[in-house]
């Protein structure tokens, strides 16, 4: 059996596509068996060099063996992560509309289209949500990753067929690295673009989050989890650069698997990436998220994890992290992020046992 994962890839700069990748092979091996073979598409190319690129779909939509229809043929089931977050049209009208047509070229061809575990919407206009209903009617499963998105695809006129979480909790645990105290990921994006708010604020924030830390007896150190690549979405040259400019350690991971180990053996992350802390509770450490958009809080809140900081609304998230640290403590953050992996296995089974039921 072939499976295509969409939207996400294992030899990504950004840790968290990489995390979707994963998540999406181990939930398909969980369901089908490992005798099957998985391949990748992200948004640009392929190991191979192919991408589903606005060119090419041009050219597929008035041709019955286009070269989308083409590529989708050798596959028997598609998996449709939708990027995490990217089942929308806040990242622009050419990516979702990427998406709902190799969706529909697949659904042409009679493969099965799941969406795994998502973000759905928000749409902000008649003609994407006129083609997100159509989408969402047409799969053969679609999982929520919040009840936020649940509540939005209902809206929309498709109710999903199960409220999960994300599926980064699909991942083994991994080993452990050396043992740190807090890993605190910096954001390169906030840190240099106003797209998600503003840098100055958050550049000040970061230095007062390490400044009260340090102050309090806590070794900080820093972790990039987009790391380097050639675009401005980069972690690497910040946390190097701040690293330097007050003398502290600096991890910048090779892959997935080093990440996690990274930290799970930490006692506490503090991410501006969501994927960095759902990692990080994956394994079980404790993470205080920064949250910089509305796929932070549903998806943590569901799963039990309290601890999201709004850097659009908190005036000092530096603040309100210390006092997270100051006031539950460690010991009482440790259980509750066991409590919280419960659940996460407890909500994945749904979608895992849906697609058992697809194999053919």
């Amino acid at each position: 059996m072939r499976v295509l994962v969409l939207w996400a890839d294992d030899r990504s700069a950004n840790l968290g596509v990489r995390a979707l990748a994963r998540g999406a092979e181990s939930l398909a091996r969980a369901a089908l068996g490992e005798d099957i073979s998985i391949d990748f598409q992200d948004l640009g190319p392929n190991a191979a060099g192919f991408s589903p690129s606005m060119g090419l779909i041009r050219r597929d939509a008035i041709s019955r063996r286009g070269p989308v229809t083409e590529w989708l043929r050798q596959y028997d089931l598609v998996i449709d992560t939708g990027a995490g977050d990217s089942f929308a049209d806040i990242y622009g009208p050419r990516r979702i509309t990427r998406m709902m047509y190799v969706q529909h070229a697949a659904r042409k061809l009679k493969i099965p289209v799941v969406m795994s575990p998502q973000t759905i919407g928000p749409f902000s206009t008649r003609r994407f949500r006129v083609g997100a209903r159509y989408t969402l009617r047409r799969a053969a499963f679609v999982a929520a990753r919040d009840t936020a998105s649940a509540a939005y695809a209902a809206k929309l006129g498709r109710p999903v067929d199960t409220t999960a979480t994300d599926i980064v909790f699909a991942l083994p645990q991994p080993a452990r690295a050396e043992p740190r105290d807090v890993l605190l990921n910096i954001s390169g994006l906030l840190w240099n673009s106003s797209r998600h708010g503003d840098p100055e604020h958050y550049r000040r924030e970061v230095r007062n989050l390490i400044d009260g830390l340090r102050s309090r007896g806590r070794t900080v150190t820093l972790l990039a989890h987009v790391i380097d690549n050639r675009s401005a979405d980069n972690d690497v040259p910040v946390v190097r650069a701040l690293g330097e400019e007050l003398g502290l350690e600096v991890l910048v991971p090779a892959s997935l698997d080093e990440v996690r180990e990274m930290v799970s053996a930490a006692r506490l992350v503090v991410g501006s990436r969501m994927h960095a802390c759902l990692n990080a509770i994956s394994t079980g450490t404790p993470a205080i998220a920064w949250a910089y958009s509305r796929k932070f809080a549903p998806l943590l809140t569901d799963i039990g994890w309290a601890h999201t900081v709004d850097l659009r609304e908190d005036s000092s998230p530096s603040t309100v992290t210390l006092g997270v640290i100051d006031q539950v403590g460690e010991e009482e953050l440790v259980r509750q992020v066991h409590e919280t992996l419960a659940v996460t296995t407890r909500l994945l089974q749904p979608t895992i046992a849906a697609v058992a039921r697809l194999r053919r």
